[in-house]
């Protein structure tokens, strides 16, 4: 559902001289009203919020304990990672990693990485 207008923006945009990707082009009106805001992203996990499909929940109730059980092992390798070593930032960047959203453990990891590495430059210098 997600990979068709991905896949043709990714056309779109890679076509030579194209008016989509101008100064007022279409694509970049929507890259600056949607992308640049963060406004699509909300979006789209509203719009998978509302597709989830409950009748398997709802048939057996028990399936709920393994969404719990995924939460709880997110926070377990937090603190087992601070446990280790880890300051609390690389810890949850480690523990984020669970996470069933790739993009989301991407982004996360890698901005609690900057961090801590500008801390440990900062106290090492």
């Amino acid at each position: 559902m997600l990979l068709l207008p991905i896949g043709f923006g990714i056309i779109l945009a890679n076509i030579l001289f194209s008016a989509a990707v101008g100064e007022n082009g279409f694509l970049t009106i929507l890259y600056n009203a949607g992308v640049n805001t963060e406004f699509f992203p909300i979006l789209i996990f509203i719009a998978v919020g509302a597709m989830v499909d409950f009748s398997p929940l709802l048939k057996q109730p028990l399936v709920i304990f393994f969404g719990a059980a995924a939460q709880l092992g997110i926070f377990l390798t937090i603190i087992f990672a601070y446990i280790l070593g880890f300051n609390l930032k690389e810890a949850a960047a480690i523990g984020i990693i669970g996470v069933a959203d790739g993009p989301t453990s991407i982004y996360v990891a890698k901005v609690y990485s900057l961090d801590s590495r500008e801390e440990v430059f900062r106290y090492s210098h």
